[in-house]
């Protein structure tokens, strides 16, 4: 794992370059280096966290033995070693993946060896014959890579704090960009919080040379593959044709796609368990960590070490279960506790690690448990993707159910229930429940009554199919447009790049989920995490030969009678009791609402002061001002909308 920059212009040199890659210490403190041709026009820098050959045979920028190729990489080739006996009449100088990734373009042609990788990466390769650029990014996103336009030059880097180190970076902030981040809490590919700088699509491959990198071209769109004027963007894995191939290809046989499933999970968490440094897993006590975990000490003739984060606060803690499951496995089991202090001390971190605005609170126990395991190892494996792949997340049972309640209303009776629940606030619903309660059954009691009717009131009123409804769920602020002031929220994956032929709209839902929620929030959430501690993860679920798996698999054997993840619970029987892991989905979350209500409240209040927001001109201050008041007052819980505002707020006092 490591952090790679560098820049096309006239002229380059090694200071700016190293300017650059400096600003990724964090992401590799074992070495750097940086690689300059002032006639081509190319600068490559390097920040190296050493995890396969720690000699210095592994350092970066690395040239191809026949001197045709430089690279500057980040991430891991899982399966270096095999390729490496494939690879014939090679002087070997090491045994990096670098090294093997040279080799395999050299040998093989870029497409090719690329079909061949195993892993997580993101490459800036220069082809010195070809005078040409690439920037490649995994399959599933895994790895980071921004690039874009600064000041004439063309840039890229592992993250933008990279960026803003060119000299006078002057990119405005991107509104557009800004109201889909308040919709979702993240700012989706290929979007970035700065204009002109930009996300590289997951699967995907940018070429340019240094004549068509002096300017942001006209017209210019990431959203799609393209060819303009020299600078091309294609995707050379698509996801979308991986549904497509899955859907003509189902396994009709249940234990046989288990069976499958498993063998292919155990062979991916054992390449991933291949280091040259100390090695780990993240265990939460849930269905995708501790199946990582028990097939992980499955494959080892140690005790492997596993870490779980516990809160004193009982609804929010896990780490009893995690306990349990480490117990029965044999791992050698790391937990510890935290408070409302420590999680307070990281909320000031979050806006320079995160680098642009980002509101997913789970952020905050993430940073700490890597801090924690990085104490003592370098890499951790998790259980990230289980969710998105078979079928876990609760929308994803939620969005038919409603719509098979309302769907036989017509759409104008629809609406006016909708403006009948509205017409009395949510505490006056509140009000009158408090007197029905006594009278009707204990399986109807129930809290938040008037917020959960203000939500299915939402629903009521845009719900036209079942695609709305999920549209809705995952939409924190359901009307961007008019919280960010001169702005028109952009066409996205949900609205542009509509699914492969998909008949159900759970498989719709997770193929949406795996494109946007987990690649830009879950993956965004984990890496920065991490790397801000020098921590590599691995995430075996996202093998590529794991999803095409999952993807072969009607939905029947996902979900079924009810359960999700349904493979992945089936397998996990078999190295633990069921009775250690059957109770409801919790997640991975903090007391955030009781903390905005009194130990940020200070803290808060100021970054939604009325007239700073007026002044900085950013949001229209009244629709944020009255969900705070609602939140301070107990009236509703406006945590997650809140979040997403200060997070914004603190990452803008952060970077003036």
């Amino acid at each position: 794992m490591c952090g790679i920059a560098g820049y096309l212009r006239l002229n380059p040199t090694e200071t700016i370059a190293k300017n650059m890659v400096d600003a990724l210490i964090h992401r590799g403190p074992d070495d750097s280096g940086i690689w300059c041709d002032k006639q081509a026009g190319i600068a490559l820098a390097h920040q190296r966290l050493a995890i396969v050959d720690l000699s210095p045979e592994g350092h970066q920028p690395m040239s191809s033995s026949d001197g045709r190729y430089v690279i500057a990489f980040n991430g891991e080739v899982y399966n270096h070693a095999q390729l490496r006996t494939e690879l014939k009449g090679i002087q070997w100088r090491g045994h990096s993946d670098t090294e093997v990734i040279l080799a395999a373009i050299s040998t093989w042609g870029l497409e090719s060896a690329l079909a061949k990788f195993i892993g997580m990466f993101a490459i800036a390769l220069w082809d010195k014959k070809e005078q040409l650029l690439h920037l490649i990014r995994d399959r599933m996103g895994e790895k980071p890579l921004y690039y874009g336009w600064v000041n004439n030059a063309f840039v890229f880097g592992s993250e933008l704090k990279a960026l803003k180190q060119f000299p006078h970076f002057e990119n405005p902030i991107n509104r557009d960009a800004l109201a889909l981040y308040l919709r979702h809490n993240y700012i989706p590919t290929p979007f970035s919080i700065y204009q002109d700088i930009y996300k590289l699509p997951a699967g995907c491959r940018l070429s340019l040379s240094l004549d068509n990198a002096q300017q942001v071209p006209e017209n210019y769109s990431a959203q799609a593959p393209f060819n303009f004027k020299g600078l091309k963007l294609e995707q050379w894995w698509s996801l979308g044709d991986v549904v497509t191939s899955g859907q003509n290809n189902v396994i009709e046989d249940k234990n046989h796609a288990f069976k499958l499933l498993e063998t292919q999970l155990r062979e991916s968490i054992h390449l991933q368990s291949q280091a040259d440094v100390p090695l780990g897993a993240f265990l939460s006590g849930g269905i995708d960590s501790s199946l990582i975990a028990a097939l992980m000490q499955a494959e080892s003739n140690t005790a492997i070490n596993t870490f779980t984060i516990g809160f004193n606060e009982p609804r929010y803690n896990e780490a009893e279960y995690a306990l349990a499951i480490s117990k029965h496995l044999g791992t050698h089991h790391n937990e510890f506790y935290i408070n409302a202090k420590q999680c307070l001390e990281v909320i000031e971190k979050l806006p320079n690690l995160y680098d642009e605005p980002f509101a997913d609170a789970s952020q905050i126990p993430t940073y700490l448990v890597c801090s924690e395991a990085k104490k003592h190892l370098t890499v951790a494996l998790s259980g990230d993707a289980g969710d998105e792949l078979f079928c876990g997340y609760n929308r994803y049972f939620w969005v038919r159910r409603i719509w098979q309640k309302i769907s036989w209303l017509p759409r104008p009776t629809r609406l006016l229930f909708s403006k009948i629940i509205y017409a009395l606030p949510f505490h006056y619903w509140d009000y009158l429940y408090h007197f029905l309660e006594s009278i009707l059954p204990t399986k109807f009691h129930l809290s938040l009554v008037g917020e959960k009717l203000h939500k299915i009131a939402e629903i009521l009123a845009s719900a036209n199919n079942m695609e709305s409804i999920f549209y809705n769920l995952i939409s924190e602020w359901k009307n961007p447009n008019d919280i960010v002031l001169n702005t028109h929220e952009p066409i996205t994956l949900l609205n542009y790049k509509h699914p492969p032929l998909l008949e159900n709209i759970e498989d719709k839902m997770m193929y949406w989920d795996t494109m946007g929620y987990l690649s830009d929030d879950i993956l965004v959430k984990v890496d920065r995490a991490a790397m801000g501690t020098s921590l590599e993860t691995r995430t075996p679920f996202l093998d590529h030969r794991v999803v095409e798996l999952a993807w072969k698999m009607p939905l029947s054997f996902k979900y079924d009678q009810g359960i999700g993840k349904y493979p992945l619970r089936q397998i996990l029987y078999q190295y633990v009791p069921q009775k250690l892991l059957e109770r409801p989905k919790q997640g991975f979350s903090i007391p955030l609402a009781d903390w905005l209500r009194n130990d940020l409240r200070d803290w808060a209040e100021a970054l939604l002061d009325e007239t700073r927001l007026d002044q900085e001109g950013f949001f229209n201050p009244k629709p944020i001002r009255q969900k705070w008041q609602e939140h301070l007052s107990g009236q509703r819980n406006w945590e997650h909308s809140l979040w997403s505002i200060l997070m914004f707020q603190a990452w803008l006092e952060n970077n003036k």
